[in-house]
């Protein structure tokens, strides 16, 4: 593996019937269940009995590739080292650096100091993101509400505020502890 290759690659789609058929074997080998213990991932070279067992995050990894190049995405790859700086941990949330800071010392990042620099274990810092995810997801679960046609606007945003309001104090509470 050269230099050159650890670099960030963009795939475009290519050859769709070609991932139709890659796509279909993964929807197929996902759907069957109870054949073996454990799923079991293999690469399998020319020859009769060249292959090699594949990790599932590996697997993970392709099925992911496979369905966005189906769907007619270009996927690019981008290594990416363990432990990641303020900046680059801002970059992959879409915050400031100065709010990564807040998070570090909020203790809802873990970082490591290495002198005066911050590191942040990218396994921490994808969590955090899941979590903020979900976070987001319930927030807006909690705040929408069902209405209907002939029921007045009024009262929809009167309920609106009621249940802003109340989330902001189950914030302030939580926050408080």
């Amino acid at each position: 593996m050269t230099a050159e290759s650890l670099e960030s690659q963009t795939y475009l789609p290519d050859e769709r019937e070609q991932l139709a058929t890659v796509a279909s074997f993964l929807e197929a080998h996902h759907s069957k269940t109870g054949e073996l213990p454990e799923r079991r991932y293999l690469l399998v070279g020319a020859d009769e009995h060249e292959q090699i067992e594949l990790p599932e995050s590996l697997h993970n990894v392709l099925v992911q590739a496979v369905a966005a190049l189906t769907a007619g995405k270009a996927i690019t790859l981008s290594p990416t080292m363990p432990m990641m700086t303020t900046q680059q941990a801002a970059d992959l949330l879409g915050v400031s650096r100065p709010t990564v800071i807040r998070l570090i010392d909020a203790g809802e990042l873990d970082c490591d100091r290495i002198g005066s620099r911050r590191k942040i274990p990218l396994r921490s810092l994808l969590a955090y993101r899941e979590l903020r995810r979900q976070r987001q997801y319930q927030a807006i679960a909690d705040t929408s509400v069902d209405v209907s046609e002939d029921e007045d606007p009024a009262v929809v945003a009167e309920r609106l505020k009621r249940i802003r309001k109340q989330r902001a104090e189950e914030r302030r509470r939580a926050a408080e502890l």
